[in-house]
């Protein structure tokens, strides 16, 4: 910056989103029941903090609203094998190319898996690799007897986030998704969602509350550090997201009615200001590349319910895009100093 006199809007460059985590933050382990997590409640207006816990996020709802939710299913995405020296090796799918058993992947170790090497995961799963891509991921193919999706469910483990310093359990085959999730196709949860119980939506829909469903695959890019100085060079991630024609009429009537649209996780933010045009919510699918961060707001939602992010991730840009950027940096530091967890199994923030 040696020479330049003008000043940046904080939150436009990468370096506004660096803040230390202590590692025992990081949650390893998700806490039961579900809404048992704490929630950091955000009121954008006024800056006002109120420290809560998940299940009382009711409480802060109103009849009429409409409580947007991403069904996505994660995929036991992660494979792990051996490469033909007896060495170990990974294969982490990230979706599906075409219907032939061909898939984008990353691959651990990278250096060792060229084209044509192939992993044993087991007697009934092999994948070849085939090639590489210009972004550093390779297509892979699975070769099967089974249903490759039947063979992924069988072989494959919970594709944790790299965070999370354990091997998957059995119990996180289920808590690793949330209790609605129907589409298989994701690399990751949509966390914001880990807290909801079937409890928890019985009670919003008393109070009046509408859910509305939107779908969203999340790729393993969404944990992807922004690396470049100025967010605008950074290379987007692209994720497949859907919005039914039911939902969008559910959605354009809630704000016609002057209730709010209440966004569960960043992915769902994500899909509703993909499909947001001229003041309504246009239904369709396809991929998303949306970079939403300051000085550009969304504007197809009211309320974010979202987990607390990485740094120089682009989740947390999308965060300060919606909050403000002092708002959320002092958000951040109040759950550090108040003892939150963080990330994929961790607590959750309510941005009003």
């Amino acid at each position: 910056m040696s020479g330049v006199t003008h000043h940046h809007i904080p939150g436009t460059r990468t370096a506004d989103y660096d803040f230390a985590i202590p590692a025992d933050r990081i949650a390893q382990r998700a806490v039961e029941p579900r809404d048992a997590s704490r929630l950091l409640v955000v009121h954008r207006a006024t800056g006002r903090i109120v420290h809560g816990h998940f299940r009382d996020i009711v409480d802060y709802l109103e009849r009429g609203d409409a409580f947007v939710v991403n069904t996505t299913r994660v995929l036991r995405a992660r494979l792990l094998g051996t490469r033909d020296s007896g060495a170990a090796a990974e294969v982490l799918l990230l979706h599906p190319i075409g219907n032939d058993g061909r898939w984008e992947a990353m691959v651990h170790p990278g250096a060792k898996l060229k084209p044509g090497r192939r992993v044993t995961i087991a007697p009934e799963l092999v994948i070849e690799v085939q090639d590489r891509t210009d972004r550093g991921t390779r297509v892979v193919r699975l070769e099967t007897p089974l249903a490759v999706y039947d063979a992924i469910e069988r072989f494959g483990h919970v594709p944790l986030p790299p965070y999370i310093d354990r091997p998957d359990a059995p119990g996180d085959a289920e808590r690793y998704q949330t209790v609605y999730s129907r589409e298989v196709g994701s690399a990751a949860a949509p966390t914001a969602g880990l807290h909801i119980t079937a409890d928890l939506l019985a009670r919003l829909d008393a109070h009046g509350v509408r859910r509305a469903d939107i779908m969203l695959h999340v790729g393993a890019g969404t944990f992807k550090p922004v690396e470049v100085d100025d967010p605008a060079d950074h290379v987007m991630h692209e994720e497949f997201c859907s919005l039914e024609p039911g939902t969008a009429t559910l959605l354009d009537a809630t704000r016609g009615a002057g209730h709010r649209v209440v966004a569960v996780g960043t992915t769902t933010v994500r899909t509703l200001e993909s499909r947001w045009r001229a003041g309504h919510y246009a239904p369709g699918s396809g991929e998303t590349r949306i970079f939403i961060r300051p000085p550009e707001a969304p504007r197809a939602v009211d309320a974010i319910v979202t987990n607390f992010h990485l740094p120089r991730s682009t989740l947390i840009m999308l965060v300060a895009a919606f909050a403000g950027y002092d708002l959320t940096m002092h958000a951040y530091r109040t759950a550090i100093a108040e003892g939150y967890r963080f990330y994929s199994y961790g607590d959750a923030m309510l941005i009003l």
